[in-house]
């Protein structure tokens, strides 16, 4: 028998309870999300300062979600198959733009200190925000990112995610190459996997400084690492917290 849902589209009936496309959505959304067990966002932080910090914040989207035609009706017949979802969310617990200003990441900063910080680009005003939160000064755009794959947009198609760069006191010295070009042309890999390419150059400007990542996934040579996903690391670090480089 059919029925209409709260938005008076017609779906089926299942053992009397309405069935649709959000219905399935929706309980799927819930099933998948990521969420963080520790009683705090996130681990402590190191006790020592560092003259360069290089961040990849984990941007929450409010719930949003992509899917495909298999998420229309019309398209889906009955909801026989899978409806096709992703969420950044589904990868790894996000923050929210409050969430992450309480992150004290100001207290592992030198007096001069430079943040290199992603941010993806409907989160370039608050990747701003942010950066000014932690006591930093924003200064330009330090690398761009050509994906080498699109991602269907509500504007252009989308190729490329910045990393910009914010500013403590002044640049760290010595300072070492510069001639780090800024765009890197590098497919995409899994989901928020960044380019080794950026790190590498990061290095090659600031060779001799001390150095972190922080929402770091790896455990890169010559950098401190911090984050969820390298709680491991990091433990095995404490409680001296000694850097590698």
């Amino acid at each position: 028998m059919a029925q209409t849902d709260l938005f008076g589209i017609q779906v089926e009936s299942k053992n009397g309870k309405i069935l649709s496309g959000y219905r399935i959505y929706d309980a799927e959304q819930k099933r998948r999300t990521v969420r963080n067990d520790l009683p705090s966002l996130y681990p402590d932080l190191p006790v020592q300062k560092y003259d360069v910090i290089y961040a990849d914040p984990p941007w929450d989207y409010g719930g949003k979600m992509q899917f495909d035609k298999s998420g229309k009706k019309e398209i889906n017949k009955n909801w026989g198959k899978n409806i096709f979802i992703s969420a950044a969310n589904f990868q790894y617990p996000t923050l929210n733009l409050k969430e992450m200003r309480k992150i004290p990441i100001q207290e592992v900063a030198n007096d001069d200190c430079l943040l290199f910080m992603w941010v993806t680009n409907p989160h370039l005003a608050q990747g701003i925000e942010l950066g000014q939160a932690w006591g930093f000064e924003y200064k330009t755009v330090a690398f761009v990112w050509d994906k080498m794959v699109h991602n269907p947009g509500q504007y252009t198609m989308s190729y490329c995610e910045l990393c910009l760069v914010f500013k403590r006191g002044r640049i760290p010295k010595p300072r070492g190459a510069r001639n780090i070009k800024q765009l890197v042309r590098v497919p995409r890999g899994k989901h928020s996997e960044k380019p080794l390419e950026v790190l590498q150059g990061i290095q090659k400007m600031f060779p001799t400084q001390k150095k972190i990542e922080l929402f770091a996934r790896h455990n890169p040579e010559h950098w401190d690492v911090w984050g969820l996903d390298v709680q491991e690391v990091w433990e095995e670090q404490a409680p001296y917290h000694i850097s590698n480089g």
